[in-house]
């Protein structure tokens, strides 16, 4: 029975997500992965995933991203599968010891152009946005549940 109120509580919140105001519109289904194959400048994408790196430049800050699969609220899953990296730049200066490696981002904007670059010694082609959007999620904290059964005595 308790298990049965857990389960249902669960549905009822997960109903309830929706994704932020600022990350809400219309996006390609385009992944970055797919993006780099087919060439597809100008497509209005929503992206995220973790921080591998930020460049800040005198106009601007560029956020080196490993593409996550969004959940219905458009918030990277934690799951060990990438859809790509990518590259997304906007104007103004964001801090690096605020937006460090591993924290997680979503960006909605259009796609510029292809950038090659390398990963190691892997060639690789990156997807570069011109981001509207730059959304950095609060930082997950992982906690212990423990469930206890209740002790009865007949």
């Amino acid at each position: 029975m308790r298990t049965a109120a857990i389960v249902l509580s669960a549905c009822l919140l997960s109903a309830c997500v929706t994704d932020p105001k600022p990350l809400r519109g219309e996006f390609s289904n385009l992944t970055p992965a797919q993006a780099s194959k087919e060439n597809t400048v100008n497509a209005k994408v929503r992206w995220g995933g973790r921080i591998v790196a930020v460049n800040n430049k005198s106009d601007r800050t560029c956020f080196e991203i490993v593409g996550l699969y969004l959940n219905v609220g458009a918030r990277p899953q934690k799951l060990d599968k990438s859809q790509g990296r990518f590259i997304a730049c906007r104007n103004g200066f964001y801090d690096p010891d605020v937006f460090k490696a591993g924290r997680e981002i979503t960006i909605t904007g259009a796609i510029d152009k292809f950038e090659n670059g390398k990963i190691g010694d892997y060639d690789y082609r990156y997807p570069i946005l011109s981001a509207d959007v730059v959304y950095l999620w609060p930082e997950r904290r992982d906690v212990d549940v423990i469930v206890e059964r209740p002790f009865f005595v007949w």
